[in-house]
């Protein structure tokens, strides 16, 4: 039906449709898939959840005299810097060391902070305190480097993402008699509560189930600015099981991203953190999908009813954990579940009205001619199989028999 060529066109003279994901789909049951495939040329999707799996990398530019930075550490968060003299990769889940600046900051009491709230405070203006140690050379003479910065003293900051966007996720329960703190939060015993992380119907990957418009090169929203996919995420897992929408049941393909975090907006990156667990990095995200042809919509109206997430039972330490079967997406926006006979309270872990708001404002940057669509350099591969470690001891046990 169209091309990206024609929709770019078509949204550099203001003139594509643009809808989001929730309103294609009250769209499409008013007057069905052909006639919404001719009206519409953009589907916006969004999400804004935890991604722990993201970090930022920075250059801080050269000091006078050069430091050859081996440990580093912003704002009590250490930041890895074994990949250049100044270039440093900051971990959204790594934990604060201390708190403070200057002597004694080691002993200082340590807060519910990490690399996550640091990275959202660069992105939005605030001065961040730097320490470095330095290994020295002939080329690299300073030993140690304390100096504050800024988002606007440093060279580059951007985001890459090893893992955003997973296409699906689990409900997180606990059958124990004690309190479970995990990366879904607070688990109540006895199953006093569940809580589930995706928002469902428009969710990005949900929306393009086997990925054949999403690609090496897509470019998206991401935190408030323009992002790209790299390619797959870790833990990318598109072989799991689908139901015959071709949406998975379960956790399945994840993508890694990256952007200029200095485009970037704090309403969309915030800092986060999970009791008893560990910092993270709340995240907006939001993928626009060109219609390219009808079965682009006939994907797209997918319902939360149509939607399923397994029920895990988190106290149950190991690596596959019971289930307690299966259950949709409405069901879980209903705010209430049934689990062998109980009704369990359900709270999302995703805001699902930033959700929305994500895509919404990724619709207001096409309509208005700020934001094009780009072609896939390369398609995310969609057969990779998902690898499991043991420990030494316990492969030669196996292999022994």
């Amino acid at each position: 039906m169209r091309s990206i060529a024609e929709i770019n066109d078509k949204i550099q003279r203001q003139q594509a449709v643009v809808m989001t994901a929730e309103e294609l789909k009250a769209r499409v049951q008013e007057v069905g898939i052909t006639q919404t495939a001719k009206e519409v040329d953009v589907i916006t999707t969004g999400t804004f959840e935890p991604m722990e799996s993201s970090g930022a990398i920075l250059n801080i530019g050269h000091t006078d005299p050069p430091i050859n930075i081996r440990q580093c550490w912003l704002d009590g968060v250490l930041a890895y810097s074994g990949f250049g003299a100044v270039d440093l990769y900051l971990g959204a889940a790594q934990p604060a060391d201390y708190v403070g600046m200057g002597e004694g900051a080691d002993n200082l009491e340590l807060k519910e902070r990490g690399g996550g709230h640091v990275i959202a405070d660069l992105i939005a203006g605030k001065p961040i305190h730097l320490r470095a140690i330095g290994h020295v050379t002939d080329c690299y003479s300073r030993a140690v480097l304390e100096t504050t910065i800024t988002r606007d003293t440093i060279n580059q900051f951007y985001l890459f993402n090893p893992r955003n966007l997973y296409q699906n996720f689990i409900v997180g329960v606990n059958g124990s008699d004690r309190l479970l703190h995990t990366y879904l939060g607070p688990l109540q015993p006895h199953l006093g509560n569940a809580v589930y992380s995706n928002p469902g119907a428009i969710s990005p990957l949900f929306n393009d189930p086997d990925l054949e418009l999403i690609g090496v090169g897509s470019r998206i929203f991401l935190g408030g600015g323009i992002g790209y996919v790299a390619g797959e995420g870790t833990q990318h897992f598109p072989q799991q099981k689908r139901l015959p929408n071709r949406t998975p049941i379960g956790p399945a393909s994840t993508l890694a991203l990256m952007g200029d975090a200095k485009q970037m907006n704090a309403r969309w990156v915030r800092g986060c953190y999970f009791k008893n667990y560990g910092p993270s990095l709340m995240l907006g995200i939001g993928v626009p999908l060109p219609v390219l042809q009808e079965d682009v919509v006939a994907r797209c109206a997918v319902k939360d009813q149509e939607l399923a997430a397994p029920i895990v039972d988190f106290s149950i330490p190991r690596r596959v954990r019971p289930t307690f079967g299966l259950v949709s997406y409405a069901q879980l926006k209903s705010g209430r579940i049934a689990i062998e006979g109980k009704t369990v309270r359900v709270a999302p872990l995703a805001s699902i009205y930033l959700s929305h708001q994500v895509a919404q404002e990724l619709k207001s940057w096409i309509e208005s001619g700020q934001f094009t669509l780009t072609e896939p350099v390369a398609q995310i591969p969609m057969n990779r199989t998902f690898l499991a470690q043991e420990e030494w001891g316990t492969r030669i046990s196996l292999e022994g028999g």
